[in-house]
């Protein structure tokens, strides 16, 4: 629990509902917008319970003529996985309500909102980025990665989709706090921490977002398109610090950073959307109880589920790369 005491804010204005706690939570978000979404029931336990059709294999048995063709079972795989529960507790005092001019209980719902968003995002990171499936931009391990991202290693990661039949990305949910979905153009989508930026925009063949035309950008986070992948960058995406190789000349290990390739069905989650997604609690000073006779604190705060599974490891891969110092 974090208090904010007399030196740091003040007295508040308006209280965000839930609502307005997800739509702050939103902006934040990246990972969320390309998995299989699966929405948890009320009253259903912890336990969730993803099913993905088994791949047919190739018909190429010429048919008898006048004879029916043994029937193909069509089957699905269960990939179960639990939810877990994370929140947070910001305590404010009587004396910032009373002495302070600041909005701090809206300031400090919209703060708690953003810090949903990323939250879950560092949650699904840390599951995403310790997949089996993985490139290196030099070497054979992490312990070796000190060059930068190229085109030869995007291509390679590329054919390694495709080969094992990875689909492309057609939908993504929208930027709402609902469910609803939106086209776009089919690409693979790669997501990667801001600082790997400059070296994407300075591959061969890059087209920046500005030159478009129709197409339409997944998010305001979309730099561009490298052949068939679209890159999306956000700051909350953290490398492997220190874990790579030693620049040349310098003595000091590289920073590695995981350049996370999507496919179609690569992962899927619980979505932080729609009501019931997010229980927040706003508590104005002022209020009496046994626990504080004298009324001085009050609280905002949230509480929610989470869950992010791995459904088909080679539906993703992991690029693994160094930065070019600035």
């Amino acid at each position: 629990m974090v208090r904010s005491t007399d030196a740091g804010v003040s007295q508040r204005t308006n209280v965000y509902a839930e609502r307005q706690m997800l739509r702050h939570a939103a902006p934040v978000r990246v990972l969320d917008k390309f998995a299989l979404t699966k929405p948890m029931p009320k009253n259903k336990g912890v336990n969730i319970v993803f099913r993905r059709p088994q791949i047919f294999t190739a018909a190429t048995t010429p048919l008898v003529e006048g004879v029916t063709p043994s029937a193909t079972q069509f089957r699905y795989e269960d990939v179960p996985a639990s939810l877990k529960q994370y929140g947070q507790v910001v305590e404010v005092t009587d004396v910032i309500e009373d002495t302070h001019e600041d909005p701090v209980l809206n300031d400090a719902t919209q703060q708690a909102g953003e810090n949903i968003g990323r939250t879950m995002e560092a949650l699904d990171w840390a599951v995403l980025r310790a997949g089996t499936n993985v490139f290196y931009a030099n070497g054979t391990a992490r312990t070796d990665v000190n060059t930068p991202i190229s085109l030869p290693k995007i291509r390679a990661v590329q054919r390694g989709l495709k080969a094992q039949k990875a689909m492309k990305i057609t939908k993504i949910l929208g930027g709402s706090v609902n469910f609803a979905t939106r086209p776009i153009e089919a690409a693979y989508v790669a997501v990667h921490h801001t600082n790997v930026e400059q070296d994407i925009r300075n591959l061969a063949g890059f087209l920046p977002v500005a030159q478009y035309g129709s197409r339409t950008p997944i998010n305001e986070f979309e730099l561009g398109t490298v052949e068939d992948t679209r890159f999306v960058a956000s700051p909350d995406l953290d490398p492997f610090a220190d874990a790579g190789g030693v620049f040349a000349g310098s003595g000091t290990s590289a920073d590695v950073y995981p350049v996370l390739f999507i496919g179609k069905d690569f992962y899927g989650s619980v979505p932080l959307r729609g009501m019931g997604a997010v229980s927040p609690t706003v508590l104005r000073p002022g209020v009496k109880t046994k626990s504080d006779p004298l009324a001085q604190r009050g609280y905002v705060g949230w509480k929610s589920w989470h869950c992010t599974v791995i459904l088909n490891q080679l539906w993703g891969a992991r690029l693994e790369v160094a930065v070019t110092a600035l």
